[in-house]
């Protein structure tokens, strides 16, 4: 769901070193054995040297990132200074949600007593025991606690900082990684540094980590980016098998740690399933070590599933199913790469159709022996989204009419071109695409000799596997940005590495170069290194003024009316009170008061999805007895209607939320536009305006308790 911004005011006064190339050089010339031993000794302390170095850019840029978002975070909120009621409300929706976990760790008598009570949690869902473990990535959250109970730093740092300086430690994780990744692919640190600048001055588009920290997915995109730069080492060709095995077991452990601290990681590992299924396809990769990433990736999520105590959407995921398939249909085709052109092409459309209808079959047959229903939302959403069809699904519209799930806006492409990196990353993607097209049909085509070093005087095209794949890699995810503008995280971040990557590839610069016959080993050089030093000192100058100020702007946190509403509830409500309302503000009723809730924002559960359309009908056109009841049926005891929805203008007509509930419920909209033929009006007023008449029929069900300039709060009668 879109995740609410915090309130904010302006805060009141008073209170060129070079690391070592992968490739070895081209031309040797013969030389005395001395001279030869001399050579290879400084050329191995060159190397160390180099590497060190780089290490040390990288660390210290990692730091700096961390520290970086830290202190946005700290002068946006002044979180130093507020209170605590204020720091919980400032995790806004799901990030509340999520939090609360953390704090009832932290707050219970004992890990054993807390463990217990995520497992067999009745405070989450009214009237439902639920555990928490198994329905929510939250293993995060009780690791940390955990962490916290046993070190002696009590004293020292309050929760709520432990928690927040682990996730903006995390970026630091994430830079690195994203620069190792770049260096892998280039031979040079200097790439890595490119990416890492990169990353920081588009930090809009790369990260919203410093607002919406316990977000999910900046728990994961770091141990994404990890992987990734294992990935790149491991399809490294002449690796030690020492190595190799080490670098699948980093592999799996950051795949197992990305798997578990987000719910959507089926959705992204997919995606890298596809890139590669097409990149073996094709011979772009070696096919064992393809073979052992898709085991791995079976084997993280399984994994994943007994930790959440056998999650079925887990089990019911379209990646073990596709992933199996691939496997079993590899089998079956045993001669899938040999053979002439038009043959190896007929065997390959043969192998992705029945690779796509063994998916959907076992897919299908699992879903069905294990009735699972919890992701049928995110495929009615993209059946809506790409046109199949129009839809008054409740849920699906609710997404559909989300900007965060509308396609990535324009304005995007403006502000990475400022800092030049659209324009490099379009033309490396322009290059390394042409590439692969040669090579592919290159290797279709059995055409291997050319490929050998020899011949590289002509003007030979190549593609390494770790560049193949980076490349697949940054195709599809940018798909899936362009298509959703909320998954544009994975995307842009990964720009920064292609980009970077291109502008210092070695090998790139060669081939340019010796198409347009201007190619020396001097000449490339000098063009490598040049033009990558040139876009460092454009970046520096053009934005670090920029990021200077931001710096120094102080602002505060300001939210009275959801302050008042919480200390209310705090004060005036039983411990035992169940409350109805928005998902977002339910979530900040739990962490901040614990109360029980009706619902709340993890929509990964078809039993929750209904329960909230039920609920939400206090912004329908229903009538007081109707909403009474549904009310009482889920155990309410207070409902909080909100005037920012009740009276919405954020979103046009037909995407508000009232206007979802009345096409949902068959009824015409509000408001002047068209209505679809065989919509009707309704027979009552809307709910949540005609409350606050106090007429006899609303009064008789519903006593206002609580009201100021955003919330009115009602205590429900119970009758006998």
């Amino acid at each position: 769901m879109a995740d609410m911004m915090t309130t904010v005011r302006q805060r009141r006064v008073g209170k060129g070193t070079e690391g070592a190339e992968e490739q070895p050089s081209e031309e040797k010339s013969v030389k005395p054995d001395g001279k030869i031993l001399s050579d290879r000794t400084g050329g191995k302390l060159w190397n160390i040297l180099c590497v060190t170095v780089g290490g040390i850019v990288a660390i210290s840029l990692g730091l700096l990132t961390s520290v970086y978002v830290a202190t946005l975070h700290e002068n946006d909120l002044w979180f130093s200074n507020i209170k605590e009621v204020e720091r919980e409300i400032s995790f806004r929706t799901e990030c509340g949600l999520y939090y609360s976990y953390y704090k009832q760790m932290i707050q219970a008598a004992s890990i054993q007593q807390g463990l217990h009570d995520l497992v067999y949690d009745n405070k989450t869902e009214s009237v439902r025991t639920i555990n928490i473990l198994e329905r929510m990535n939250v293993y995060q959250e009780v690791f940390l606690s955990i962490l916290y109970r046993i070190l002696p730093i009590q004293q020292y740092l309050e929760p709520v900082y432990f928690y927040i300086y682990t996730l903006f430690g995390l970026q630091a994780v994430y830079v690195i990684a994203l620069y190792v990744t770049s260096w892998l692919l280039s031979g040079t640190w200097l790439s890595g540094l490119l990416a890492a600048c990169w990353y920081i001055t588009n930090r809009i588009d790369t990260t919203r980590v410093e607002f919406t920290i316990p977000l999910r997915e900046n728990w994961a995109l770091p141990f994404f980016a990890v992987q990734i730069a294992a990935i790149t080492y491991l399809l490294r060709t002449n690796l030690q098998p020492a190595r190799e095995r080490l670098t699948f077991m980093a592999v799996f452990v950051a795949t197992f740690l990305f798997s578990l601290t987000w719910q959507f990681n089926q959705f992204m590992m997919l995606i890298q399933a596809l890139a590669l299924f097409v990149l073996d396809c094709f011979d772009l990769l070696p096919t064992a070590k393809v073979t052992w990433l898709y085991i791995i990736q079976i084997s993280g999520l399984l994994l994943v599933c007994v930790l959440q105590f056998f999650n079925s959407m887990i089990l019911g995921s379209l990646l073990i199913s596709f992933n199996a398939s691939v496997l079993i249909a590899r089998t079956i085709q045993k001669k899938l790469k040999k053979g002439p052109l038009l043959n190896r092409l007929g065997k390959l459309i043969l192998h992705v159709l029945l690779v796509l209808c063994l998916t959907l079959l076992i897919n299908k047959f699992i879903k069905k022996i294990l009735n699972l229903e919890s992701d049928e939302h995110i495929f009615k959403f993209l059946k809506a989204k790409f046109g199949f069809g129009a839809t008054r699904d409740f849920d699906a519209n609710l997404y559909l009419c989300e900007e965060a799930f509308g396609l990535l806006p324009l304005n995007t492409f403006s502000r990475l071109s400022d800092t030049l990196l659209f324009y490099i990353y379009v033309f490396v993607l322009l290059f390394m695409t042409v590439a692969a097209v040669i090579v592919a049909f290159r290797n279709l085509s059995g055409s291997n000799q050319v490929q050998l070093m020899e011949k590289m005087g002509e003007c030979t095209i190549t593609l390494k596997p770790d560049a193949a794949y980076n490349l697949i890699h940054t195709v599809l995810f940018g798909c899936l940005a362009l298509s959703t503008m909320r998954m544009k995280y994975l995307w842009t971040s990964h720009m920064c590495v292609f980009a970077s990557f291109g502008l210092c590839s070695t090998e790139v610069w060669k081939l340019v170069l010796k198409c347009i016959r201007l190619y020396t080993s001097q000449r490339m050089q000098v063009m490598k290194y040049s033009i990558s030093i040139i876009t460092l000192l454009y970046i520096s100058y053009k934005f670090w003024p920029g990021i200077m100020d931001e710096l120094s702007e102080l602002r505060e946190f300001y939210d009275p009316d959801t302050v008042e509403l919480m200390n209310w509830i705090k004060s005036n409500t039983p411990n035992t009170a169940v409350f109805a309302g928005s998902m977002q503000l339910l979530a900040g009723v739990k962490l901040c008061t614990g109360r029980t809730l009706t619902n709340h924002p993890h929509y990964e559960d078809k039993n929750l999805r209904e329960r909230t359309k039920q609920i939400y009908q206090i912004y329908a056109k229903r009538s007081p007895e109707d909403v009474y009841g549904i009310l009482r049926s889920f155990g309410t005891d207070y409902v909080i209607l909100e005037d920012s929805i009740c009276y919405e203008r954020r979103h046009s007509r037909g995407c508000r939320l009232r206007d979802l509930l009345d096409i949902a419920n068959g009824h015409i909209m509000d408001g002047l536009g068209e209505n679809e033929p065989d919509l009707k009006p309704s027979t009552y007023p809307r709910f949540c305006e005609e409350i606050k008449k106090n007429l006899p029929s609303y009064t008789t069900h519903f006593i206002r308790v609580f009201q100021n300039k955003t919330f009115h709060v009602y205590r429900l009668a119970k009758h006998k």
